[in-house]
């Protein structure tokens, strides 16, 4: 699972980096509905394989907090098919998913790096 988390926050990282280099480049904003799509995708992929695998979700964890975030969000947007007022949290996630992107990455960089290191005291 290391090597997967290892690869999943650099894809991210990637992901990200090549959609701010195109619109800096380009001057094309249209990209940015593609790159919610692919990085959110992706995202949503990896924590429901994290979710899954029960990696790092106990009981009050970050993670924990940002699956719960996510699946609160997902249940309005379902259940905004039946009461359309609720429909407006789309317009809310366009300015909030860059900040839920850049969360999620951190923790898959954080778990990676710090909580899945061996102690010093291992390697003797």
């Amino acid at each position: 699972m290391k090597s997967y988390k290892r690869a999943d926050w650099i894809l991210q990282l990637m992901l990200m980096s090549y959609i701010i280099l195109h619109i800096a480049i380009t001057q094309e904003a249209t990209i940015l509905f593609v790159g919610y799509f692919l990085v959110g995708g992706w995202q949503l992929l990896s924590m429901l394989l994290h979710e899954y695998a029960g990696s790092f979700t106990a009981k009050g964890s970050r993670r924990r907090y940002y699956h719960n975030s996510v699946y609160i969000i997902l249940l309005i947007a379902l259940t905004g098919i039946l009461i359309p007022q609720l429909l407006l949290i789309f317009y809310l996630l366009l300015y909030i998913s860059p900040f839920m992107a850049i969360w999620y990455t951190y923790l898959c960089f954080d778990e990676t790096e710090h909580h899945m290191r061996r102690p010093l005291s291992q390697l003797k």
